[in-house]
């Protein structure tokens, strides 16, 4: 089971690392929070204060198009925001 799935790089998120390194990934729907620490800790080597969790649950969505009204459903996944100790950072862009 891949508990990590990937991290989340949005200007939120993006703000939230600069002042209080936190992080955000997107994870297992399965994974506690003790998995996604020991994960978290292992993939990038730092040390993890905080993990905090959130369900976010698809939705349903209607447009109107030429062939008719198009009924989808946006997906369902589980977020993880880290809060990392003081002096900790991760690197996201190291590897490009």
């Amino acid at each position: 089971m891949d508990i990590i799935i990937k991290p989340i790089i949005t200007e939120k998120y993006t703000a939230m690392q600069d002042d209080l390194s936190r992080f955000g990934f997107v994870v297992n729907e399965n994974a506690n929070r003790l998995q996604i620490k020991q994960a978290i800790e292992s993939r990038y080597g730092v040390k993890v204060e905080k993990v905090n969790t959130q369900h976010y649950i698809g939705k349903l969505k209607t447009r109107n198009t030429k062939a008719g009204v198009v009924n989808g459903v946006v997906n369902r996944h589980k977020k993880a925001i880290v809060t990392l100790t003081k002096g900790e950072t991760i690197d996201f862009y190291s590897n490009i």
